[in-house]
């Protein structure tokens, strides 16, 4: 069984910084390298594609985050643990982050259904 647990959320002012963990663990061997993604709610919004990256694939970003958020990935055996580094924060990054794992080589990285492994999510909360 796979298992998705995202940690580091928090409230910050606009300009400042937040670093989000996930750690997936259970994956089988030929799943280990599989690409992750960092996906974002806000209340009354469709969940967003905000950045990805895989053991093979490399880093994509939305535009909006583009030079402001960083996506890295670690691999401990079948244990892989993800990051999003979130600099120069604005109010509108508010929202529920939720850490999304197992998609499928070549499937497109922004469409939520490519991932069947999910966190439960942490918030970030922005103020002006």
């Amino acid at each position: 069984i796979v298992r998705v647990v995202e940690s580091g959320g928090g409230s910050v002012e606009a300009g400042g910084s937040l670093r989000l963990s996930c750690t997936a663990s259970g994956f089988s061997e030929d799943d280990s390298d599989s690409p992750m993604g960092w996906f974002r709610q806000a209340p009354g919004k469709e969940r967003e594609a905000v950045a990805t990256i895989g053991t093979f694939t490399s880093a994509a970003y939305a535009e909006s985050v583009k030079d402001r958020f960083t996506i890295s990935i670690s691999r401990d055996n079948t244990e892989r643990t993800l990051y999003l580094e979130m600099n120069n924060l604005k109010p509108e990054d508010t929202a529920m982050y939720y850490c999304a794992a197992g998609r499928r080589f070549g499937t497109e990285w922004i469409i939520p259904n490519n991932y069947p492994y999910w966190g439960q999510g942490t918030q970030v909360t922005v103020s002006s």
